[in-house]
């Protein structure tokens, strides 16, 4: 799994499983956020400050990295994960 970073809430990336993962479940919320600032053209810059509490001015390729392993785990979601929801598998 990935390495924590200063707020304990949130892995430096999710777990790329192909399947739904507690972190996945816990953080339902976070994925449609950073998918919702996406679809309005939001500066990634102020996506991750916002979303993650992370300052990107001080540390540019650690947000980067959250950001970018955060946003294609949401899409992976919309794309692949919603199958597992909708056959109630979620293990």
């Amino acid at each position: 799994m990935g390495q924590r970073m200063a707020n304990p809430d949130y892995l430096d990336e999710p777990p790329a499983e192909d399947r739904i993962t507690d972190y996945d479940r816990a953080h339902f919320k976070t994925y449609l956020r950073l998918l919702d600032a996406d679809a309005e053209g939001a500066d990634w810059e102020e996506a991750v400050e916002i979303i993650f509490g992370i300052n990107p001015r001080q540390d540019r390729d650690h947000a980067l990295k959250v950001h970018s392993s955060h946003l294609a785990r949401a899409r992976w979601m919309t794309e692949h994960g919603y199958r597992h929801l909708l056959r109630g598998d979620l293990q």
